[in-house]
């Protein structure tokens, strides 16, 4: 498969790993390079020090390119992209957050950089910063996907960009790979497919519970983290949505989560209240839902535990290794071509 995003990343397959805390790490990025895909790193729950391990970790698994991203709003998220940006990481994604300095520094080096956005002026400024791509987060994804669906969204983007746009949100197979490329996209990342994987690190319990799950089976809400996020319906999730901001496990949170990252909670504390009420809110609710995040990806937790997770969900009825994944889904997509080409004769 040859796309302008195979071109620039230098990969085999238009298909990337989505960059998720605790389940993009290390060992599941190189999986994905190794496949003929492009893995991002999840920088978000890491400390600088940490990054820099992980990102040599996956240089001693894998010589092919990989990606690791920065969501510039999260706290830690600037010395995380200062390390992939000395550590010359071939491609960095970031979000959330005025990434031009990200651009200019890893071009300087022959790096390439992808902004994920949901709108088309989000989508502009990345591309008037220099960004090389761009990934565009439709309704149906897991976490932070826009208001508008993906078959909307990704021709909308396509017609007013002139760089290449890796689709995001409703894809798990060939025939999803087939119908981006056909609306004008380069590429598409998944994250729910790619996370009920042998190698995904996700906890058992989840695994298998994403294989009983309909694509009705999710709930989208700002309720979780602070920003509109689709997670799995559980009776943890519905808790959460009932209750709101919980501020004082907020602040227990965020204390775990300063400690995590290597940065003093009071400085870290009076930063965030600087910033305003509405970003202060966002961030406590972020603290909760990074806790009920990991404990679901780590633990199995079902008490507490809360998983992002996409409509596609309810097209899952395995557990494959990555390889497997990646070969299916070409092997379908040229079934496809082959397939519209009899109807459209």
């Amino acid at each position: 498969m040859k796309t302008r995003i195979t071109d620039i990343f230098g990969i085999q397959y238009p298909i990337i790993l989505s960059g998720m805390s605790w389940i993009s790490v290390p060992k599941m990025v190189a999986a994905v390079s190794e496949a003929g895909g492009l893995g991002i790193l999840a920088t978000g729950p890491l400390s600088a020090d940490e990054t820099r391990q992980a990102i040599r970790e996956i240089r001693s698994l894998t010589k092919k390119p990989f990606a690791a991203n920065a969501s510039l709003m999260l706290p830690g998220a600037t010395p995380n992209a200062e390390v992939l940006l000395e550590e010359k990481v071939p491609v960095i994604n970031f979000a959330l957050g005025k990434g031009d300095w990200i651009v200019k520094r890893a071009h300087e080096y022959g790096g390439k950089v992808m902004a994920t956005v949901v709108n088309v002026r989000h989508a502009k400024r990345a591309q008037d910063y220099g960004a090389d791509a761009v990934i565009v987060t439709g309704h149906e994804a897991a976490g932070h996907g826009g208001p508008v669906t993906s078959l909307v969204l990704i021709p909308t983007l396509a017609d007013a960009l002139d760089i290449p746009v890796i689709a995001a949100g409703g894809f798990a197979d060939g025939r999803g790979l087939a119908s981006a490329l056909a609306l004008g996209a380069d590429a598409v990342a998944m994250g729910t497919r790619f996370m009920t994987t042998k190698e995904s690190p996700l906890h058992d319990y989840y695994k298998n519970l994403s294989l009983e799950k309909t694509p009705y089976d999710t709930i989208y809400s700002s309720h979780f983290d602070g920003l509109p996020a689709r997670v799995m319906d559980t009776p943890p999730a519905h808790k959460v949505l009932k209750r709101g901001l919980n501020i004082p496990g907020a602040f227990v949170n965020s204390r775990a989560i300063a400690k995590q990252l290597g940065l003093p909670f009071f400085k870290l504390f009076f930063g965030v209240m600087a910033a305003g009420l509405d970003k202060a809110i966002a961030l406590g609710y972020m603290a909760n839902a990074f806790n009920s995040i990991k404990k679901a990806t780590e633990n199995g937790d079902h008490e507490i535990g809360v998983l992002p997770v996409g409509q596609v969900i309810g097209l899952l009825n395995d557990i494959p290794t990555v390889a497997e994944v990646m070969e299916r889904i070409v092997k379908e997509a040229k079934d496809v071509q082959k397939d519209l080409g009899k109807k459209l004769a």
